[in-house]
């Protein structure tokens, strides 16, 4: 049985983490790259950036800040925000991310998912999915860092984006974002049920034990938090020893280091142009 990623997310503003609430009421976590070092040596699977008003203002990806975390991790990470081309996706990766995330762009031209697929190959394309409830039960697509509804509904959009090539999908739930009552699972389970790529469960965490019902009753193949990392409700080893211990397949030991020394044994090679 493949291993269930532990992700910590990086919504990034300004060059700052921040960590709101439903998308609002953002708080000061820190500097990107100073902690996505020590989420590195405390053994988090993935990392995800995402600059989250970079398509609402028109701005660019922090190129610097990529290059910067390149240099200091050690482990696979994702970046999103602004990204609107395959050039831009092609930027992203040279500079050392690992994978790219596009949201609003391939709502506007799906073929944008294709296109990075087929230039990049389909494990490079994570899309990502900010989803409203409606009253009927049913969930939509929100773009723009969740300020514009799409009217696209969110289990039929995810169904697409597989369909047209994407690698992953990140879903966030709009509603649970931040709150940290746990993921919402009937959403996770309409969209793992509908699409064969892995889910990444986003929104809501609040302790391991959510995690662990994101992958044993919703069906995510990774488990995203932001708020419980950041602000040290939960430490990633203890995510990990509770997801073991509930027979979820966890990596327990850090492919970074080896028991007789705390030097690094893996190097990060940088991508050629792909």
């Amino acid at each position: 049985m493949l291993t269930k990623r532990v992700i910590a997310c990086f919504d990034v503003d300004r060059g700052r983490v921040v960590k709101g609430i439903s998308f609002v009421d953002l708080r000061d976590a820190g500097d990107p790259v100073e902690m996505a070092a020590v989420y590195d040596r405390e053994g988090i699977d993935e990392l995800v950036f995402l600059d989250i008003t970079a398509s609402h203002e028109g701005r660019e990806t922090v190129m610097e800040m990529v290059r910067r975390t390149a240099d200091r991790v050690f482990i696979p990470f994702t970046v999103g925000g602004g990204l609107r081309s395959p050039e831009d996706m092609r930027a992203v990766l040279e500079a050392g991310a690992d994978k790219i995330a596009i949201n609003t762009a391939a709502v506007a031209d799906p073929s944008l998912i294709g296109a990075g697929a087929d230039r990049f190959g389909s494990q490079c394309i994570v899309v990502a999915i900010d989803a409203k409830r409606h009253c009927d039960g049913s969930f939509e697509v929100y773009t723009h860092g969740g300020r514009r509804s799409t009217g696209r509904d969110a289990v039929a959009w995810a169904r697409e984006a597989a369909e047209r090539g994407a690698g992953e999908i990140l879903l966030t739930s709009m509603d649970t974002d931040g709150h940290q009552d746990g993921y919402d699972l009937p959403l996770l389970r309409a969209v793992t049920s509908a699409v064969s790529i892995p889910v990444i469960a986003s929104g809501g965490a609040g302790s391991a034990r959510h995690m662990v019902d994101a992958v044993t009753k919703g069906g995510a193949s990774a488990v995203l938090a932001a708020s419980i990392f950041h602000f040290g409700t939960c430490k990633v080893a203890d995510v990990k020893s509770e997801m073991a211990a509930a027979n979820v397949p966890v990596r327990l030991d850090h492919p970074r280091y080896t028991a007789a020394s705390d030097r690094p044994v893996t190097v990060r090679k940088k991508p050629t142009s792909p």
